[in-house]
């Protein structure tokens, strides 16, 4: 089975720079949460529609001939945002399919985005069965949330960004939902930096798949389900992610709100749950920095309910 390669990722790079931004790197000043770990948070929940999702999805577009029907994609949400713009970007229409757990916010600002938006579906599995049958009517090029390699290259180049902008990181920690984030940072990273896996306790299919030595389906729930609640990781970046993903860890739901309140409390930031996933390992102490470690922590999504508990301080 093929791969993303880095030269795969520079390619995308060439072709998705002039849509996408290239969002900040912040290093934490030392002993803020470890006495003698490096640790720098890149800011891609300031990119472009809030989360890393449009990397993918303008690689995708950009690397296909479009059809008249336009585009079709299945979301819980984020990775519609980026569709939705992008096609909209480059003047084509979009239909997207979100389950109803899918936030009212990121719903409206589908709608905002110019796209026909289809809720339907308790998760994301059944809007992506609901958008294949469509596209099998339509004749829409698919962009499909994570199982695509043109997808897996695009995301790849927020890890081509960030060892630009923190040379020589020893870890970094990467929230995975169905693994085309997490294959392109370790497909950029692999031989170069330890990339570690972080996923909910209630959404896990990547950690599942680790446990089984091959995908499997799992039940999903929890406060990151719209953006990390894949029902199974895909084939294509399982293929990535066994070889060059090092370690998978868990984190609770609390810990998660806990690190969407630190940010906020800290540093000003707003991230989403799923956004802040990779951050709760480190905060929580899911993963233990060794001495002087140089951690990279992906803070991915910013498309967050501004009424929750965990911004109000």
């Amino acid at each position: 089975m093929s791969t993303t390669t880095p030269s795969d990722i520079e390619a995308a790079w060439k072709r998705i720079e002039p849509y996408v931004r290239t969002t900040p790197v912040i290093r934490l000043n030392r002993g803020l949460l470890h006495p003698d770990a490096e640790v720098f948070l890149k800011l891609e929940l300031m990119q472009v529609t809030g989360s890393f999702k449009p990397r993918g999805a303008f690689n995708r577009i950009l690397s296909n001939n479009v059809p008249a029907a336009g585009i079709i994609a299945a979301s819980g949400g984020n990775h519609g945002l980026a569709t939705a713009y992008a096609a909209r970007a480059l003047g084509y229409h979009a239909e997207i399919f979100v389950p109803t757990i899918s936030s009212l916010v990121k719903q409206q600002r589908l709608r905002d985005y110019g796209a026909t938006l289809h809720v339907t579906g308790a998760n994301y599995k059944e809007a992506l069965q609901a958008s294949t049958a469509r596209a099998r009517e339509t004749g829409a090029l698919v962009v499909h949330a994570y199982n695509q390699m043109e997808t897996i290259a695009g995301q790849g180049t927020c890890g081509r960004e960030f060892d630009l902008q923190a040379p020589d990181l020893d870890t970094v920690l990467v929230a995975a939902g169905g693994g085309g984030f997490i294959a392109g940072i370790a497909a950029w990273f692999s031989g170069k930096a330890k990339v570690v896996s972080v996923e909910p306790e209630g959404c896990c299919c990547l950690w599942t798949a680790f446990q089984n030595g091959e995908p499997v389906p799992v039940s999903v729930s929890g406060v990151a389900a719209d953006s990390l609640g894949s029902t199974e990781v895909g084939e294509l970046a399982w293929e990535i992610c066994r070889h060059s993903v090092a370690r998978s860890v868990l984190v609770k739901d609390e810990s998660i709100r806990e690190a969407q309140r630190w940010l906020w409390r800290e540093l000003r930031v707003i991230a989403e749950p799923g956004g802040a996933a990779a951050f709760a390992a480190l905060l929580s102490g899911a993963y233990s920095p060794a001495p002087s470690e140089r951690i990279g922590i992906l803070v991915c999504g910013g498309n967050a309910d501004l009424q929750s508990e965990a911004f109000k301080a």
